[in-house]
């Protein structure tokens, strides 16, 4: 299927034509439900989540704002936690991770899974329990390592044979035993973008097991002092839709725990699956809901430990975009809107809003697609096909490729795009020397500000040149 920036330019009579899958809207105040957080509705063309009309929150906490829905938020960690009750359910935080987030979690009896020391101090930070944490990371530095031993980290993620005898050093000085599995790679082709694809052979992590250095990695950690083999871990990729993938890497995955089994006389006692579900940006996505992944993965499983005539080990999975994801739009003003003329005739739409790639960077990064809104108010303007742009230099700077707005959009007016909520913050940057928007949670009609919005002065702050006099 052709990318939407590609399939909407001007066809031979000139015209301007939607991407196939982009359904034209028939009434204005309609919601794709999935696109969107469960409270999250329009009254009289005003959008609201939360109980709070998105013009409300940007004249308190201004614009661009992630806008978090709590009640959301809990609800798909908790449709997790009980589609997968025999499995641990690890959140993760790489999606996006903050104080009040990592609470969230812990409450809703969800373990948390941070790949680096800035990750694990929020979770500190947060009051998180250590033993309930994995500690993932293709290059853990030694001052990381040491603290995840201090704090007691249920499990280490052990990524390459140099941090195998790195651990176990850091383990033999300090005394303490450090429970670890073995990330290996699979070689599953993952139908997702290559830089979210991980279980191929070509790229950073894990150990291969088609080269036998799975099996190699597994033996040097049976042989360390210090080091405690948990089991296996596998993680094909992210945005994943397809089952299929799951399947392939657990019979490869299973191969291999036999084989530990056979030729190394231990049996590994638990298995992580990793994460990566996908979630609908688009209509044109159609993501699966947890009991229907539990009850999938759970079955693959099954039948190939039958198979295999080994035990069924203890399970862990590791969500995150399918968590935070849907839970979580931007809320954008709209500074100017442009009409550009295209080859054949044809004028294009371009909004321009006041955030872009510094607050959403996958679009220019993964070619992915968004939708939106107008949120601020009610029109009976016809649609027109538009592409909403950011702020910044880049002619990439593009947040929603192709979506249908009223044809009066106009300076002023919000905006508001689904589905934000991984990957969005956490990748954020300070491209252009634009302060990173704020995260603003909402819940029974209440705003309350979890991230804050990052000031001119935050931006000079660490910028230590001195001004000649």
């Amino acid at each position: 299927m052709p990318h939407a920036h590609e399939a909407g330019w001007a066809h031979a009579d000139g015209a301007l034509r939607a991407p196939s899958w982009l359904r034209q809207p028939t009434d204005p105040d309609e919601l794709v439900p999935q696109l969107w957080s469960s409270t999250a509705r329009k009254v009289d063309g005003v959008l609201e989540v939360g109980g709070v009309a998105l013009p409300d929150l940007v004249a308190e906490h201004g614009s661009p704002a992630y806008v978090l829905d709590e009640a959301d938020f809990r609800d798909r960690a908790r449709a997790f936690r009980d589609a997968f009750a025999a499995y641990d359910v690890f959140y993760a935080g790489k999606a996006f991770l903050c104080t009040t987030v990592a609470r969230w979690v812990d409450e809703e009896g969800l373990f948390l899974d941070v790949c680096t020391g800035g990750e694990l101090a929020v979770a500190e930070r947060a009051g998180f329990d250590p033993a309930r944490i994995g500690f993932h990371g293709n290059n853990k530095t030694v001052a990381e390592l040491r603290r995840a031993l201090e704090l007691g980290v249920g499990r280490i993620i052990l990524d390459s044979f140099v941090e195998i005898d790195r651990l176990a050093q850091l383990a033999a000085e300090t005394g303490a035993t450090a429970r670890v599995m073995v990330r290996v790679t699979a070689g599953v082709e993952a139908h997702t973008h290559e830089y979210i694809a991980t279980a191929h052979e070509d790229q950073k992590f894990g150990f291969s097991i088609t080269s036998g250095d799975a099996l190699e990695a597994v033996s040097r950690v049976l042989a360390a002092d210090g080091l405690e083999l948990l089991g296996l871990h596998s993680h094909i990729g992210s945005q994943i839709f397809d089952s299929s993938g799951f399947e392939v890497a657990a019979r490869r995955v299973l191969a291999l725990q036999a084989r530990i089994a056979a030729e190394l006389g231990v049996v590994p006692p638990e298995m992580d699956l990793g994460g990566g579900f996908g979630i609908a940006y688009t209509t044109q996505d159609d993501p699966a809901d947890p009991a229907q992944l539990a009850t999938e993965m759970s079955k693959i499983v099954e039948q190939e430990c039958r198979a295999l005539d080994i035990g069924v080990p203890r399970l862990s999975i590791e969500p995150g975009r399918a968590i935070v994801g849907p839970s979580t739009c931007t809320v954008y003003e709209v500074g100017t809107v442009k009409e550009v003329a295209l080859d054949g005739g044809a004028r294009r739409t371009y909004v321009s809003v006041d955030g872009g790639m510094s607050d959403n960077i996958r679009t220019a990064l993964y070619d992915a697609d968004y939708s939106c809104t107008l949120a601020s108010r009610a029109s009976a303007a016809p649609p027109t096909l538009a592409r909403v742009v950011g702020r910044h230099c880049e002619a990439g700077d593009i947040v929603v490729k192709d979506e249908f707005l009223p044809a009066d959009v106009a300076p002023g007016d919000l905006v508001a795009v689904p589905g934000t909520g991984a990957y969005c913050r956490s990748m954020a940057s300070n491209y252009n020397h634009a302060p990173r928007p704020p995260v603003i949670a909402v819940r029974d009609g209440q705003t309350r500000v979890v991230v804050r919005r990052e000031s001119v002065d935050d931006l000079l702050a660490t910028d230590v040149g001195v001004v000649s006099g």
